[in-house]
């Protein structure tokens, strides 16, 4: 499943905390900038390193919330169909209002999920993930959800050179002490196109349930990125993805390095 989206602060404006979070337990898996993700696994004994970065900004009622993430999520292949995923990200966030500028950071919650690639035939795969996010974040400043939750992911990918799309839906049990929603279900679907032997363009649309009780609208998001291979071990990305309703973030800037080792 953050699948992505920026936060605000819990004191200041709760609902939206959580959605920063679940961009970093449920989207840092993908294969950034996506947020969806895809059913492919590391294969035995493998692993990677995910260092992502994003900035996001949010004008809305004369409140403008402007927050910076830093992301680090390894993955682990505990055999050729099943990975072992452990994300842990840090927050910035700075809110303006006409009283004046608020901030806070630290570590927001750590996320462990296990994905299993089930079926592969010929150019189709399937795979479920479970995850669980610890409350390692500070809920009292907006950092985390203050309980442990869990969700589960179906993913299904095709492939179809220089083409591959990817289906991601997903149940996200939002255990919170916010007062948010708590039950969460995420549907996004992406694709790439392969430019160059090292230069892939993506894209990516997708809905998620809306954390704040009283909305009636659920965010949702379009993005478009780049992903630039500098050898086997090494992938450079870039990305912006853009709200397209107001409970989404208006827009936010995404770029990483990816080791694979």
């Amino acid at each position: 499943m953050k699948s992505q989206t920026v936060c605000r602060l819990h004191h200041l404006s709760a609902p939206v905390v959580f959605f920063s979070i679940l961009s970093c337990s449920t989207a840092a898996f993908a294969a950034h900038p996506l947020i969806t993700d895809d059913a492919g696994t590391m294969g035995t004994g493998k692993a990677q390193l995910e260092m992502n970065g994003e900035y996001g900004h949010e004008k809305e009622d004369g409140v403008t919330t402007k927050t910076t993430q830093g992301d680090a999520c390894l993955s682990y292949g505990l055999s050729d169909q099943v990975d072992l995923v452990i994300d842990l990200p840090y927050l910035y966030s700075r809110e303006k209002t006409e009283e004046g500028t608020t901030s806070e950071d630290g570590f927001a919650d750590t996320a462990i999920e296990v994905k299993w690639r089930f079926y592969e035939h010929e150019n189709l795969s399937l795979a479920v993930k479970p995850g669980l996010t610890l409350p390692t974040g500070d809920d009292e400043k907006g950092l985390g959800s203050g309980k442990a939750t869990y969700s589960l992911f179906f993913i299904g990918s095709q492939e179809m050179d220089p083409w591959a799309f990817h289906l991601n839906l997903g149940y996200i049990r939002n255990e919170n002490t916010l007062d948010e929603e708590k039950d969460i279900w995420h549907a996004s679907i992406a694709s790439s196109f392969a430019l160059t032997d090292a230069l892939t363009a993506v894209a990516n649309l997708g809905v998620e349930s809306n954390t704040d009780k009283a909305a009636g609208t659920d965010p949702a998001f379009v993005l478009a990125g780049l992903v630039y291979a500098l050898s086997e071990e090494f992938d450079l990305d870039c990305g912006i993805k853009y709200g397209l309703n107001d409970p989404e973030t208006d827009y936010t800037v995404l770029a990483g390095v990816t080791w694979k080792f």
